[in-house]
């Protein structure tokens, strides 16, 4: 059961501004659509959904983006570029675990973790990173393993823990995992930290059956909740929107425009035949 999953990013209005500055930052990058509610954008070839969804949810650092590149310069260059109108979480710097590291908020809310690669085998440059805190601190291996255990083509390639002298003896230190072939990282924070996962970064999955969205459904709800319009908090609190392919191209037909917006709206679960029918 091949799906692509991608992360959906929460704007008050913006959506648009943050996709061209994020794509004159990456190379390979573009605006795919636009339209008033979504803009969908890539960079480096990496899929991504901007949503103009209004003041109610804010993005905060629980789910950022990690970019590993190939040179000081270019590190320095594109830390330069998302920090334009920002500010700094983690000054750029050596640090222990990296020659060149630092972690920002960029002007829209979005935090990115640029470093200087250590690796030749990285295919990903940009990576979701979900840190486990608050509430859900020392869940980050349980997610792993539920999450690997749900999605095809998945896999836990490094996982390290904190030291055994150390007093988060056992939580995630570092991991790295895949879902469809899609690399992602998951940590535990044991700083005290004033946020947690919400609405304002999610996770999209596509699919073209009916039967797909109620696995992903059911699976993902399990000591979650449902939500309205496909989607669903998991019982760590991170958001997923579980979306049939074919929702793109009855949306952007102006004749079942209204008649499938009025549908969806109805709906927790998406229903394909009720909005074929609309």
């Amino acid at each position: 059961m091949t799906n692509q999953i991608y992360p959906c990013l929460w704007f008050d209005g913006n959506a648009k501004a943050a996709a061209n500055v994020y794509c004159s930052i990456f190379k390979n990058s573009k605006i795919t659509a636009n339209t008033a509610l979504v803009v969908n954008f890539e960079l480096n070839g990496k899929k991504i959904m901007g949503l103009n969804g209004g003041p109610m949810f804010k993005i905060n650092p629980s789910i950022s983006f990690f970019v590993e590149c190939e040179s000081i310069d270019e590190t320095n260059e594109i830390w330069n570029k998302l920090i334009d109108g920002g500010k700094a979480l983690m000054p750029i710097d050596k640090y222990p675990w990296r020659e060149r590291y630092g972690w920002l908020q960029d002007k829209f809310g979005l935090t990115w973790q640029v470093m200087l690669g250590n690796t030749e085998d990285t295919k990903q440059k940009i990576t979701p990173s979900m840190l486990f805190t608050s509430d859900q601190f020392g869940n980050a291996e349980e997610a792993i393993n539920f999450y690997t255990s749900i999605f095809d083509n998945s896999s836990t390639d490094f996982l390290t823990h904190y030291p055994s002298e150390n007093e988060n003896a056992g939580k995630i230190l570092f991991s790295k995992f895949r879902l469809n072939q899609k690399e992602m990282i998951a940590m535990d924070g044991p700083v005290v930290h004033n946020y947690t996962f919400n609405e304002a970064v999610s996770f999209v999955v596509d699919c073209e059956t009916q039967k797909q969205i109620d696995y992903y459904w059911s699976k993902l709800t399990e000591g979650g909740e449902e939500s309205q319009c496909g989607w669903l908090k998991d019982k760590f609190g991170v958001s997923w929107q579980i979306v049939p392919t074919i929702l793109a191209k009855l949306m952007n037909d102006p004749s079942r425009y209204q008649r499938v917006i009025k549908a969806f709206m109805q709906m927790k679960k998406f229903d394909i035949e009720k909005l074929m029918q609309a």
